[in-house]
């Protein structure tokens, strides 16, 4: 079982750094990493994380989409971790979903992403894996990416009106209020 991580927060520049590409995969220091992730993303709720954001600049996350408090309509699949990850093709079309984020507690965003992605990474043995993702595990998987570009979902905002608090969207959640748009 892994550690728990301290997760940095917005405003570390290490979250605005671009990652490296993991060279030897199945070292033991990448192994402890997933764990130490895997572990990490439990405790916190999320549903994935990458590791710029435990403060190691290597292109590596979990996608780990389950419903929890944070996510409660999140559709249930296997932790994965993904190791050099690319997109390598999309949809043309976009979709608005609520994104938070663990560096960035406290405040969720409308972000526009792909609807559809496929993908290409690396999985803990050693083999090349492709996948298409859809909805909301394609949010998850873009949102992380992301991080190993050195962006965060706030730059992804398209406007200071699509931004609130956690406590706010919580509350709108719970009343099945229809601004918040909970497909993604």
């Amino acid at each position: 079982m892994g550690e728990l991580r301290k997760i940095i927060q917005l405003g570390n520049p290490i979250l605005r750094s671009k990652a490296a590409v993991i060279e030897n995969i199945q070292s033991e220091q990448i192994e402890k990493l997933i764990e130490d992730l895997l572990a990490t993303v439990a405790d916190s709720n999320g549903v994935g994380i990458a590791a710029p954001q435990v403060a190691e600049q290597k292109r590596l996350f979990i996608v780990a989409s389950r419903p929890n408090p944070r996510y409660p309509n999140a559709p249930k699949m296997q932790p994965t971790a993904m190791i050099n990850p690319q997109i390598t093709a999309h949809s043309n079309e976009i979709v608005k979903g609520w994104e938070g984020c663990l560096s960035i507690p406290g405040i969720r965003g409308l972000v526009p992403r792909y609807q559809a992605i496929e993908v290409e990474y690396t999985d803990r043995d050693g083999k090349l894996q492709k996948q298409d993702f859809t909805d909301f595990v394609a949010r998850i998987f873009q949102h992380e990416y992301d991080h190993l570009e050195g962006i965060v979902f706030l730059d992804r905002v398209e406007s200071t009106f699509d931004i609130m608090t956690e406590q706010e969207y919580q509350q709108r959640i719970s009343s099945n209020n229809d601004d918040i748009n909970e497909k993604t």
